[in-house]
Formats: structure tokens, sequence, C-alpha cells
């Protein structure tokens, strides 16, 4: 019988375990990704997400969770685990896992200084410039997590401002699928789902006559969810 291993951790590699945070926002008609410059060697300098190492005391979404706050001041938003990036050769500096997780924010909503103070700044999606490491491949996985969750739940209401009008809502779901929708045929999809309240407000920013403005009715939205609904919009 084989002798026991006193320490069987001991006697393994060590890697670190990070977490990466793609950022998405909506602005303008527009899908937009926060991103900095990269602070450490190696690639010091270089365009990368915001992330961290995972500390000894966290779990993974609690790290991100934090990375989170301290670049936006928000708490409490949409944010959702993406996949694990592991090749070896990832990282130049040192053996390390990331865990992506990406995040949904409204852009009223975040802090303007302290994503400044951090040296953040958001890019149109098509417009992103080349990311350190495996970066374009999260953002590109995340998009297309975003694409598919967004069909069947009404997932995009998170990065609306808490007041919004249909055609905004049309832009921002063609923002996601990176291609233009029937108007008609998605105001008629959205109100059947029956999670919109009508206000008795209008957005005159683009017109004389102005369109109504909605918001999301989170509560029916649930009891719809409980009962099996299907969201599917476009």
């Amino acid at each position: 019988m084989p002798a026991p291993i006193l320490d069987y951790y001991a006697q393994n590699d060590k890697m670190y375990v990070a977490t990466d945070c793609i950022i998405f926002g909506f602005d303008k008609g527009k899908l937009k990704l926060l991103i900095f410059k990269r602070r450490v060697e190696p690639l010091i300098d270089s365009w990368s997400l915001i992330g961290s190492f995972v500390k000894l005391d966290e779990d993974v979404d609690q790290a991100a969770k934090r990375v989170l706050k301290e670049i936006t001041g928000l708490e409490n938003v949409f944010m959702e685990e993406l996949k694990s990036y592991g090749k070896s050769e990832r990282d130049p500096g040192y053996r390390s896992i990331s865990i992506g997780q990406y995040a949904l924010i409204r852009l009223d909503e975040y802090d303007k200084e302290l994503v400044q103070k951090h040296g953040a700044h958001w890019y149109e999606i098509d417009e992103v410039p080349d990311l350190v490491l495996d970066h374009d491949q999260m953002v590109n996985d995340a998009l297309d997590r975003l694409k598919r969750k967004a069909r069947f739940k009404p997932i995009g209401f998170e990065l609306l401002p808490e007041k919004f009008t249909i055609p905004q809502l049309q832009q921002l779901y063609e923002a996601i699928y990176q291609k233009e929708l029937d108007a008609r045929n998605f105001r008629k999809k959205v109100l059947s789902l029956n999670v919109l309240i009508k206000l008795d407000e209008k957005d005159k920013s683009t017109s004389r006559r102005g369109a109504f403005l909605y918001k999301f009715d989170y509560t029916n939205y649930k009891k719809l969810l409980e009962s099996g609904y299907n969201f599917e919009i476009a």
C-alpha cells in the first residue's frame, strides 16, 4: 500500500485565478464597452478589459463585483459568469486562469469621475481597439451570449434608462443583434409581452409630436417568467 501524501497541495504547481469584466453600456443607439490601459507589466499601456486577481478570502463573483464597484461605483447591476479562460500561454506574466464576467449597466447611473480616475474609456463595440491577452475572445463570447440571452429574455432593459421609448428600445436590440428590425413588427411584439408600463409622459427630443415613454414592469415579468412564458423578441 502506497504511503499517504501528507501535503498534496505543497507538491503541486501554483497558479493565479483572475476575473475579467466585460462591461457593456448603451448610449445614443450604440452598444459600448468599457476598457482601460493596462497598468502592469507585461504589456503595460495596452488596451485591456478591467479585471483583478481573486483574493484568497473572496469568491470569484465577489471579486467581479468588487472590480465593477471600484471602477463604476455601481452595485446590484446585471452581471453573469461567462466562462473560464485557461490556455497555458494566455498570460506571459505568470500561469493564470481568468473567469470572464459580463455586466450590463445604464450609462446615466455610473460614476463618471470614478471611471475617469481609473483612466477607463467607453468605445462603441465596432470601434474597440485590439485588446491584450485573450480579451478580444472574451468580448466576442460575451456578445454571443448577450445576443442569445436577449432573444428569449428582456435582458436589454438593464441597459436602458428607467424611462424609455419604443424606438429607443428598438435601437438597443438592433445594436445587440447588429441588424435592422422592422419597426411595426418590433413594436407589436414587445407590447404583446405585457412587461411594459405606458406612462403619461412623452420624449420630444427627436420630434415635436414626441413618443410615449414606458417603464419595465419587473413584477409582471417575474410572474410570467415563473409561468414559463417565452419572451422571444426577434
